[in-house]
């Protein structure tokens, strides 16, 4: 029976992708209806950004206290009640109201399921969920764009993506015995200790690298992301059509590359799928940084695609490894904090840069990024292999 297990958290790893990518395809419909101004989505990101990173911090002292399956149930539950009171929102001030839980349910199962595999499976699966989540961010717009299309309101998109995480809330709930026998022994070890407090977690060795580091590669994937296509169009001259094109591609290079990690980590160990990941990025980089013809900067952003894939799971999979499994669950509440503050402030931050400046500081931006990114990862490596 244990062997369900594994599924049901492939699963849950998809449903942790579907509601990242809804708002922004759904918000070209949304914005008009509620007769709110186009740059009102950032409002509701923040909030939701806000939730993910409180309970993110506490995702250590709630998963003690009741057990990754119950946290994970529950969080899956109150987000789909979220996606719920969005799909029956008539005014914009509901949609701020329900991305408070929103925010909070995204965060705690965030960090409980990757810390939970991080512990108990090997790399590959890592990688292969972080595929699936992947393929979650890419059906909820296909599910919104259906919709759409057929005439549909947006509301009905969020409705259908609610209900399929209601049912996956009530598969989680019927699964407890599941994680409960999986993680005897482990859970049981770790709720005889005490819960770190933010200032115990800084103090470690090397949790201070890995919270820059983690910053640094959810900033530049979040940016590399959002301003590709602009840096295409606005300084190498590539057409709006084929620029947003490549920059589909460069998350198919995110999903498709960490399918293919999956299979890498048979033979390579975390490290060095960081260090293959940064040398891949640092490639990309160059190419959009060299002159010469479109199809050199269009692959550049291929590569940068492809560079991201490995280094998110190998980081989290490496947590315990690297703080031990005690306090694995903490430190990764705070990379997920990191992480979300990298995706809210920097790639905002860039934009002021290009509007001011020039969009052409775009690869030097991720260039600067990834250098730091590299730097903090050598010193966590180099702090955690003296412990």
């Amino acid at each position: 029976m244990v062997q369900l297990l594994l599924p049901i958290i492939y699963i849950s790893f998809i449903s942790l992708g579907l509601p990242d990518s809804l708002l922004g395809s759904a918000w070209p419909s949304m914005y008009p209806a509620l007769g709110v101004p186009v740059s009102y989505a950032g409002l509701i990101s923040m909030i939701i950004s806000f939730g993910t990173i409180v309970s993110s911090l506490n995702s250590d002292r709630l998963t003690r206290a009741l057990g990754t399956g119950k946290v994970t149930a529950l969080s899956v539950a109150m987000t789909a009640a979220a996606l719920f009171g969005f799909s029956v929102s008539t005014q914009f001030w509901m949609l701020c109201l329900w991305a408070v839980p929103y925010g909070l349910g995204a965060g705690s199962v965030d960090a409980a399921l990757n810390n939970y595999v991080a512990l108990h499976y090997k790399s590959r699966h890592m990688s292969w969920l972080h595929c699936m989540w992947g393929i979650g961010t890419m059906i909820s717009p296909m599910v919104m764009g259906r919709v759409l299309a057929g005439g549909g309101p947006w509301t009905s998109g969020y409705r259908y993506i609610a209900l399929f995480q209601i049912l996956l809330s009530a598969v989680l709930f019927f699964s407890l015995p599941l994680w409960q026998s999986r993680t005897a022994g482990t859970e049981t070890e770790t709720a005889s200790t005490q819960a770190l407090s933010l200032g115990q977690v800084f103090r470690l060795p090397g949790a201070r690298e890995v919270m820059l580091c983690f910053f640094c590669y959810c900033a530049l994937e979040t940016t590399a992301g959002l301003w590709a296509s602009s840096y295409l169009t606005l300084t190498k001259g590539v057409a709006a059509g084929t620029a947003a094109s490549f920059a589909s591609l460069f998350y198919i290079g995110i999903t498709a590359g960490r399918a293919a990690c999956g299979f890498l980590t048979l033979k390579f160990n975390d490290t060095q799928m960081i260090r293959m990941g940064q040398c891949i990025l640092a490639a990309g980089l160059l190419a959009l940084l060299l002159p010469g013809p479109q199809i050199l900067a269009l692959s550049g952003l291929v590569l940068v695609g492809l560079g991201c894939a490995p280094i998110y799971p190998s980081i989290i999979h490496s947590t315990p490894e690297h703080f031990g499994a005690d306090r694995s669950q903490a430190v990764i509440g705070i990379q997920m904090a990191s992480a979300y503050l990298g995706n809210l402030a920097m790639p905002p931050l860039f934009g002021l840069l290009a509007n001011n400046i020039t969009p052409a500081l775009f690869p030097f931006y991720l260039l600067a990024l990834l250098v730091l990114m590299v730097f903090m990862h050598e010193q966590l490596v180099r702090k955690t292999s003296c412990c």
